[in-house]
């Protein structure tokens, strides 16, 4: 596109203001600048503002009730339900179908770790030395097996497609670790890499900020940004896109979730069956909150809408409410951002995605003055990113589900540097150790106190496949990569 008819677009969008240093600029940056211009959508950004301010002044003004969670919306296996079993072995056949895909959203870096590094190349300090990607690789290939063998599937026949969300910071070192990593185990042309979006910085009036004075400044558009990715070409040479992808594999099924959690159940026949078998569009898996005051969203009712409630929207009192009939918390059931969706319902997104509400975050914003063009580093908030969340499509949901699971077995996530308390690598680290324990001991197995062993995903998934065990008395720490090592640690 000519640069006159851009700069027609972003004057008539208000935004000419980004062409201030245009006479100054060499030729590399007018070109650089052109590109990101051109490759905007600089209507939608005007439509996301508005939406934006305008949610947030009646959300202040006119908030929308909340109340929790009806109990006939939920169910759980935290107690072993009796369902659980149908349920498996619904989701499993799914799988051995080939109707199951995972979306994995890995764009974030471990900053807040102390590493650059994308959070999934993270080492938590297994004996292995295994990285979260690895971990949750070998998950896929053990259910893929496990599918063949209890739906009477030929070896190497069932696939579970992996979809991974990187963003610009981390596409090519993520894809660079997996090749360096042989994709680990998996076969590469079933890793399918797509990126986050972004979105441009904006000032309090609604105005797209600059970086410098040849570029836009920019954020990532949130997790919830992996709707919009979905429909986005893999690459500038190829018109696929995630949707199309799913569409050509045969796809009906999505399970989606976040790097930063050592126990996701990927794929999880168990939460895959349940949604299945409920009709779900989409879903998400809780965890019951340890205590009232626990700083995590809840999945609740907004108005007559499912929805998820920040902790920072319910009052104390509501926190420490309590069902009459359960005794536990009324507001309980803790997002986890693990979710089910049907590909028909991804594809449906687009109909409604101008509805959505991003939300607002005033930040301290890198810029330059467009009078004298020096450099800004305020002190203060100046602009706003904004941000979609990935469970902002529930209240469009017309048939959601939930299901709470235990938050021993699934849910440690990592968000802190070593040694900080809690959600650190110690304790996720401590967490799955604790959880191979139990699955060698609900085998019939005994381990001594102070011994740890590592079972690698690619013997057991869940605790299935460890009959053998049964009677023995474990004595010795260390990591098994086969069945066949663990009698070495008698």
């Amino acid at each position: 596109m000519a640069v006159d008819n851009i700069r027609d677009r972003y004057q008539a969008a208000g935004h000419d203001h980004l062409f201030t240093f245009w006479s100054t600029l060499e030729e590399s940056e007018r070109k650089s600048l052109s590109r990101q211009l051109e490759n905007l959508d600089v209507d939608r950004v005007n439509r996301i503002y508005k939406k934006a301010i305008a949610s947030e002044k009646e959300a202040a003004t006119d908030p929308e009730p909340i109340e929790p969670l009806p109990v006939e919306a939920c169910e759980s296996i935290v107690n072993d339900s009796p369902s659980e079993k149908t349920w498996r072995s619904q989701g499993l056949q799914a799988i051995a179908r080939g109707e199951v895909g995972v979306l994995l959203m890995a764009g974030g870096q471990g900053t807040r770790l102390g590493s650059s590094a994308p959070k999934g190349c993270y080492d938590i300090g297994l004996p292995s030395h295994k990285s979260l990607f690895q971990y949750q690789a070998e998950r896929i290939a053990r259910l893929q097996v496990v599918a063949e063998k209890e739906c009477n599937k030929a070896a190497g026949s069932v696939v579970v497609p992996w979809y991974v969300m990187t963003s610009g910071p981390t596409r090519r070192e993520t894809e660079a670790f997996f090749t360096k990593n042989n994709f680990f185990g998996l076969s590469s042309k079933n890793v399918v890499f797509f990126e986050q979006g972004t979105l441009p910085c904006l000032t309090a009036e609604g105005k797209i900020m600059l970086e410098n004075t040849s570029r836009i400044a920019v954020a990532p558009d949130g997790n919830g940004g992996l709707y919009a990715a979905t429909r986005t070409p893999l690459s500038e040479s190829s018109n696929s896109t995630v949707l199309s992808d799913l569409t050509d594999r045969g796809i009906l099924y999505v399970h989606a979730y976040c790097v930063d959690n050592c126990l996701v159940k990927v794929a999880d026949p168990v939460f895959l069956g349940y949604c299945i078998s409920k009709q779900a569009d989409c879903a998400a898996k809780v965890v019951p909150k340890a205590s009232s005051s626990e700083a995590v969203g809840v999945v609740a009712r907004r108005g007559e809408k499912f929805s998820v409630v920040e902790y920072s929207e319910i009052s104390k009192e509501q926190a420490e409410l309590r069902n009459a009939k359960t005794g536990e918390l009324a507001f309980n059931a803790a997002n986890i951002a693990n979710h089910f969706y049907t590909t028909s319902y991804l594809k449906s997104v687009k109909s409604f995605e101008d509805d959505l509400a991003f939300h607002i975050a005033r930040k301290k914003i890198p810029t330059v003055d467009l009078k004298t063009g020096k450099a800004i580093k305020p002190s203060e908030p100046n602009g706003m990113k904004l941000e979609l969340f990935v469970f902002d499509v529930f209240p469009f949901t017309k048939r959601f589900a939930v299901l709470e699971v235990a938050r021993n077995e699934e849910f440690s996530p990592l968000k802190n540097a070593p040694g900080s308390g809690a959600d650190n690598p110690e304790t996720s680290r401590r967490d799955l150790l604790a959880q191979h324990k139990r699955f060698l001991e609900r085998a019939g197995a005994q381990v001594k106190g102070g011994v740890e062993i590592e079972l690698s995903p690619r013997v057991s998934y869940a605790g299935e496949g460890l009959e053998f065990v049964k009677g023995k008395t474990f004595t010795k720490s260390g990591y098994v990569e086969n069945p066949e090592e663990l009698d070495a640690l008698l």
